[in-house]
């Protein structure tokens, strides 16, 4: 019997990588590509041994050739932190238009099922609470933020187009926040920011009062409710989270408790269009794909720790003199 095959974009990226562990686990055989702006291939060195994994270190914004069949594509390739799309802010918009385009593209002349990662970034600073795929958002297009933010709003409306126009089967996954063993150290998020500054004894850096919100999802939750979704027959976009909210200042918290760090807590002011609640609505999750996220955040966060704990010392040090912690 012949394997599926998938391609996964973004593949040495945290989710990426954690895709691709699954795909190879299901049986099936993995494409992986990325151009290695953000992505490491240390995430998925472990993977190089196998028949069943290929790696192309490619753009997506330039044409994308993968000779042979393929059954699912996975899009997943795109800066995903404050820090790096504002620092390739053409790079991040390029990737969610014309990368988006090309993997449609691809998707249409293979007649694959695709599935593009989009983010909670597209409800913005939302004014519903929670946030339901119904919530059309709060966006400031011209912000710090609305590269990221509008690339992924872009994505969504061209993925559906092609949706209804061309016939692809295609699949929207909306993720909020997310963490777990290969996130970046240096990438500004509050999760690895705030466990990095803790293991070098600095204060942990808190943007406003703290009293903004977010919900964190551990990584194996989120990887199972992206391949329910992608297995499923829903077309229109899907929350993946967790919809167990804490403040800013808890979670700081919360890591200096767990690391036993003998740290302060300081407070930035609040960076431009940084959401002040983030929580997702998962009715549509748990109704359509029967999922729900399983692993408590201090379960989750003790893994976490430990991995960041073993990293090497010099990858430890090597961070941004400011973080920015919004996620």
């Amino acid at each position: 019997m012949t394997k599926k095959r998938v391609l996964i974009t973004g593949a040495a990226g945290f989710l990426g990588s954690h895709l691709c562990d699954r795909f190879i686990k299901e049986g099936f055989e993995v494409v992986g590509m990325d151009n290695l702006i953000t992505g490491d291939l240390k995430n998925i060195e472990h993977l190089f041994k196998l028949k069943e994994f290929e790696f192309y270190h490619h753009d997506v914004t330039k044409f994308i050739h993968v000779p042979g069949n393929i059954d699912y594509i996975l899009h997943f390739a795109s800066p995903a932190s404050p820090i790096d799309y504002l620092k390739i802010p053409i790079q991040t918009l390029k990737v969610g238009a014309l990368g988006t385009h090309n993997c449609l593209g691809l998707a249409k002349a293979k007649g694959a099922r695709i599935l593009v990662a989009s983010t909670s970034e597209v409800y913005g600073d939302p004014l519903v609470h929670p946030q339901t795929e119904e919530y059309w958002g709060n966006v400031n297009p011209v912000g710090p933020r609305g590269v990221y933010d509008e690339a992924k709003r872009f994505m969504e409306s061209i993925t559906m187009a092609y949706h209804t126009f061309h016939k692809v089967d295609t699949r929207i996954v909306r993720i909020f926040n997310t963490y777990g063993p290969r996130m970046r150290l240096n990438d500004g998020r509050a999760l690895p920011a705030f466990i990095g500054q803790a293991l070098r004894g600095e204060d942990l850096t808190v943007f406003g009062d703290g009293s903004q919100t977010r919900s964190f999802c551990y990584v194996s939750d989120l990887i199972e409710g992206i391949y329910r979704l992608l297995m499923s027959d829903y077309s229109g976009p899907v929350n993946i989270g967790n919809p167990v909210e804490i403040s800013l200042k808890e979670f700081a918290e919360e890591i200096l408790k767990l690391t036993g760090a003998k740290c302060n807590i300081i407070h930035m002011p609040l960076p431009a269009d940084d959401p002040k609640q983030r929580k997702p609505d998962i009715s549509k999750a748990k109704e359509l794909l029967g999922w729900a996220p399983t692993v408590n955040r201090a379960d989750g966060l003790a893994l976490t720790y430990e991995y960041f704990k073993n990293l090497p010392h010099e990858e430890l040090n090597k961070h941004p003199k400011e973080f920015n912690s919004r996620t």
